[in-house]
């Protein structure tokens, strides 16, 4: 009998070959296939090192088909799929495939010269590009050999700026210059500096400037193989004539007015508090950039406007439009999971929040959480219900606005009340936070919770539950009353922080939690329990570190970005040390749900390759280290409905453990195959402002039977789950 692993393999072959049809097939005859542009840069090594191929790459007018992977994009195998008839079947596979890009050779002479234009942006002077296409089997492989040009170095830069205040002010500015002696003549260069020289005189009260007024004159004759450049400030702008001249005046703020919808109640010191734009200062182009980052980063207003205009001699009027925007609203989530078992879990959540909720910029939110799962026909359930509540201030407490020259850093405290009820204990969790979130550049967002308190307290334990762990100290010192306090943070950055990105975009998040630290300072003051445990209040806090870290990256391609390849990794550590011996069981990790390993419920797979605990009725795996990986490739199918394939793999682990040969701790030697594997698909329905998901995960491989699941049984008791849920997992 083939084993499961042969009979997984010998289907994802078939499934391999299943698209694995030509891709030139419709194609008329005659005609080929762009294959690949292939770009060589030739010549001298210094020349090379400053040269791109994927940027030279930009400049060629024709580009083959994008690939997933080693060189194979299945979307054109699947457009080939096409029987030539027009049927619906022929719009159909055209619909979700990708049609292949049909090669113009007469593309290939302007690409030669695009490429070579931009090479003269750069400072190669007098490149050469050549060409040759090889066609073969129907497609065509198209070589670029670049061979750059002349560079000429700056021997000199002189300055001829006849205003002395103008003057003065580019010289102060020398140390930022972006071209500098010795560096190499380009135009690249001198555009990015006449952008600088835009920004110095901006900055300075100059409301009429513009980079126009910057001239470059480069002399390369005068000394052999060098360039000596002049920079000049002009009262004509490049391209216009004498007559067009302006006298470079500087500019004072006159009146300021600051408008908004009369039914917006809002405080008028706070908006007063947020402007920096005053009344005789100097006109300042940053000052005004400062002050609508500081009103947008309020996030009260649907639209933030400054429209600046003259209103005499040297005088520069202000006026600041905010719009008004949705002030309070609900926001409901739903996810929804069962398995083969007939283990049914519902999470359910609401949230009330109001972006204005004393009327200076404050946000408040109320938001209320469940978790159940349950069996139909089985009075053992697990119920879990928690509430909590935020406010968000328009300020840094504790320091003045004026340290701050854009967005102002919001103060946020939080306060929260969690039971949950089981069958082996009842527990209750009150948490309290303080701290501050901003941005800087809206791609990087930070969270920083200088106090973090959780008090943690059991009740109802069963004790035949707690003797049963008694055969492992470690797992059993997670359950107990403890609390913690520390402190913990979030560090987002991305690429697009657009609400629904239309683009390809990556982003990461870094999570860190310290606790204990400064509570263990007093150990010499506090009493101490039997297991040697420093306590307050009766009860031992919590000393530990936590970290989570995730990387995403998804790829749009295809027609109007319908298909889309997205990517995640995921690590997380926590350890104990000091006043724990393990991990509060609130902070560990778990695996399984709608957006983790999707072919198990939630806390229902690991730590490595253990089996389910049966002290818990409920499934509650969790451990001290969390690692996985998914991959997910999502494509429109008609109207509003999308589809999903997906694969998940990993797992939780224990760092220690107190019994020998545990296999629930990470070894590296069982590494590979403590790892869980899951494939699935989903349908997707995309209402634009909520997209609804239902996945189904089967599992491939199960650590806990250390074994592959044949594919008979894919769909058999106890190897998959359903999954409701909305958004995407990742």
């Amino acid at each position: 009998m083939e084993s499961p692993k042969r009979k997984i393999i010998i289907l994802m072959l078939s499934l391999l070959a299943a698209v694995s049809c030509s891709t030139t097939r419709v194609l008329p005859e005659g005609t080929y296939r762009l294959a690949k542009n292939t770009v060589e840069i030739k010549g001298d090594k210094s020349k090379k090192k400053d040269l791109s191929v994927s940027d030279i790459e930009q400049y060629i007018k024709q580009s083959p088909n994008k690939y997933f992977i080693f060189g194979w994009n299945p979307f054109l195998n699947v457009y080939n799929w096409s029987s030539g008839k027009g049927s619906g079947w022929d719009r159909f596979v055209e619909k979700i495939g990708t049609a292949p890009v049909r090669f113009d050779p007469s593309l290939v002479e302007s690409s030669k010269e695009n490429i070579a234009s931009h090479l003269v942006y750069l400072g190669f002077y007098g490149s050469v590009v050549k060409d040759s296409v090889i066609y073969k089997k129907q497609r065509a492989y198209v070589r670029y050999e670049v061979f750059p040009g002349k560079r000429f170095p700056i021997k000199s830069i002189t300055y001829d700026i006849k205003d002395s205040l103008m003057l003065s002010l580019a010289l102060a500015d020398t140390a930022k210059a972006l071209v500098k002696k010795g560096d190499y003549l380009n135009e690249a260069s001198l555009e990015s500096e006449s952008q600088r020289f835009n920004s110095i005189y901006r900055r300075n009260g100059y409301y009429d400037f513009s980079k126009n007024y910057v001239f470059f004159e480069a002399d390369t004759t005068l000394v052999k193989d060098s360039a000596l450049l002049r920079v000049s400030i002009e009262n004509h702008p490049r391209g216009g004539q004498l007559s067009d001249s302006i006298r470079h005046n500087r500019y004072h703020i006159g009146k300021v007015r600051i408008k908004h919808d009369p039914e917006m109640k809002i405080r008028q010191d706070m908006l007063l508090r947020l402007n920096l734009i005053k009344p005789g200062d100097l006109y300042n182009e940053e000052v005004i950039n400062n002050t609508y980052s500081r009103y947008s980063g309020v996030r009260l207003f649907a639209g933030v406007n400054i429209n600046t205009r003259k209103a005499g001699e040297n005088i520069v009027d202000c006026d600041i439009s905010l719009s008004r925007s949705k002030i309070q609203g609900m926001k409901v989530n739903l996810e929804a999971s069962t398995n083969s078992s007939g283990l049914f879990g519902i999470s359910p959540s609401l949230s009330y929040y109001n972006k204005n909720i004393f009327r200076g910029g404050e946000w408040f939110t109320l938001s209320f959480m469940g978790n159940f799962q349950f069996k139909f026909n089985d009075p053992i359930r697990s119920n879990e219900l928690g509430i909590s509540a935020g406010i968000s201030f328009p300020k840094f407490l504790f320091l003045p606005d004026r340290l701050f020259h854009g967005a102002i850093p919001r103060s946020d405290l939080n306060l929260s009340y969690n039971y949950q009820s089981r069958p082996e204990y009842t527990r209750n969790i009150i948490s309290t936070s303080f701290g501050y979130n901003w941005n800087t550049g809206g791609k990087f967002y930070y969270t920083l919770s200088p106090v973090q308190l959780n008090i943690i307290r059991l009740f109802n334990l069963d004790p035949d539950f707690y003797d049963d762990l008694s055969n492992n100290p470690y797992l059993q010192s997670a359950y107990q009353n403890h609390f913690d306090l520390g402190l913990g943070g979030t560090i987002y950055y991305t690429t697009d922080n657009s609400v629904n990105p239309k683009n390809s975009y990556f982003y990461s998040r870094l999570q860190f939690d310290i606790a204990g630290n400064f509570l263990s300072l007093f150990n010499p003051l506090m009493p101490v329990d039997g297991n040697g445990s420093h306590m307050i209040w009766n009860t031992p806090y919590s000393q530990f570190v936590r970290a989570e870290l995730s990387f995403v990256r998804t790829w749009f391609f295809g027609k109007q970005g319908k298909h889309s390849l997205a990517a995640r990794v995921l690590g997380g550590i926590g350890y104990s040390y000091g006043n724990s011996s393990a991990m509060p069981f609130e902070k560990q990790f778990y695996s399984g749900g709608a957006s983790s390993l999707r072919g198990w419920q939630s806390k229902a797979v690991g730590p490595g390759m253990s089996r389910m605990n049966e002290n818990f009725v409920i499934p509650n795996q969790t451990g001290d280290f969390r690692l996985e990986a998914n991959i997910e490739y999502r494509f429109r199918i008609f109207w509003k409905i999308a589809g999903a394939v997906f694969m998940d793999a990993g797992n939780i682990w224990n760092l220690r453990s107190s019994t020998e040969n545990d296999p629930g701790t990470l070894r590296g030697k069982d590494f590979f195959k403590s790892l869980a594997w899951n494939w699935g698909a989903g349908i997707r329905l995309d209402l634009d402002f909520v997209l609804l998901r239902l996945d189904m995960g089967v599992r491939i491989y199960d650590p806990a039977r250390t074994a592959w699941v044949n594919p008979s049984a894919w769909f058999g008791p106890d190897t998959f789950a359903l999954h409701f849920g909305v958004g995407y997992p990742f």
